[in-house]
């Protein structure tokens, strides 16, 4: 999570420690000031995803959005972002509500949204307070029941077996960037999901791959820190460091990097990578088809 990776920060820094990310998506996880900087991301970064969002309500016809976010360093990324998206935006900004870690409930915080003119909810939560807030909508008579868009972070863990009777009363769609049921290459997806079964258990399909965007994330980070690595000629950190923003071009299972990682950019991934998601039958994360 975005607050772990930022209190991690210096503790990287001093001792020279490459890190790399598949998930935390705060902008400043990478724009952290370091110089030279260790960290690198096959990831979202919350810069882009504030105007992805925003967007997304745009293109269903929303025009009010109020935002609920999880207060810490994460949720404060996305504010600035989506309120600097809306900046350049036919949309006004309904209102701001928070919630702490552990929210038991959020039936105040949508009531304050949907006073003030909300029209969706832009949801940023972990599973926890992703349950809460899905269970507090599904909560509300079926009129005053808000559609929402969330970041991905609530499909980590069993996020749909414990919220699924809330989800199916809601209209939730949620960012994703990649899918196994509709990917880029697809040769390389079945590698991946036969050595998955093979490794973590008997899969029925491809819906029991724990977090898809993480675990494909994940996957081509490493294959990535192999190359630089081999680039390197050491396991040497600063120099390992150094190969990762030169190593180039590598097709991956997530998309065509060229280069992956630059001495200037050390976010792989942009707005092209973006897609909304939602859940279908058996808990799998389908990707909605594009307009």
């Amino acid at each position: 999570h975005t607050p772990v990776a930022m209190a991690e920060l210096k503790t990287v820094h001093k001792n020279k420690m490459i890190y790399l990310g598949p998930w935390a998506a705060g902008t400043p996880v990478v724009a952290n000031g370091y110089t030279p900087n260790f960290v690198f991301r096959i990831s979202v970064r919350d810069q882009y995803a504030g105007g992805f969002l925003i967007n997304a309500a745009e293109k269903r016809g929303f025009k009010r959005p109020g935002l609920l976010l999880w207060r810490n360093a994460w949720g404060r990324s996305n504010e600035t972002a989506m309120k600097n998206a809306l900046k350049n935006s036919t949309s006004k900004l309904a209102g701001v509500q928070w919630f702490n870690t552990g929210a038991r409930d959020m039936a105040a915080q949508i009531d304050a949204l949907q006073a003030a003119g909300a029209d969706i909810i832009i949801l940023v939560a972990a599973p926890g307070g992703g349950l809460t807030a899905v269970r507090s909508m599904a909560a509300r008579p079926a009129a005053k029941r808000l559609p929402v868009i969330s970041h991905w972070g609530i499909t980590g863990g069993d996020f749909f077996g414990q919220g699924r009777a809330a989800i199916e009363k809601i209209d939730l769609t949620f960012l994703q960037t990649y899918s196994f049921f509709d990917p880029p290459f697809p040769e390389k997806a079945e590698k991946f999901y036969k050595a998955y079964c093979t490794k973590f258990g008997p899969c029925k399909s491809r819906a029991d791959i724990i977090s898809p965007v993480g675990s494909a994330h994940a996957y081509d980070l490493v294959h990535v820190l192999k190359r630089s690595i081999s680039k390197a000629g050491t396991t040497n950190r600063s120099a390992v460091r150094d190969a990762l923003e030169t190593v180039g071009q590598y097709s991956g299972l997530v998309r065509n990097y060229n280069p992956v990682f630059t001495r200037n950019r050390h976010d792989a991934l942009d707005t092209s990578d973006f897609r909304m998601a939602r859940y279908g039958k058996n808990d799998a994360i389908v990707p909605l088809k594009s307009k």
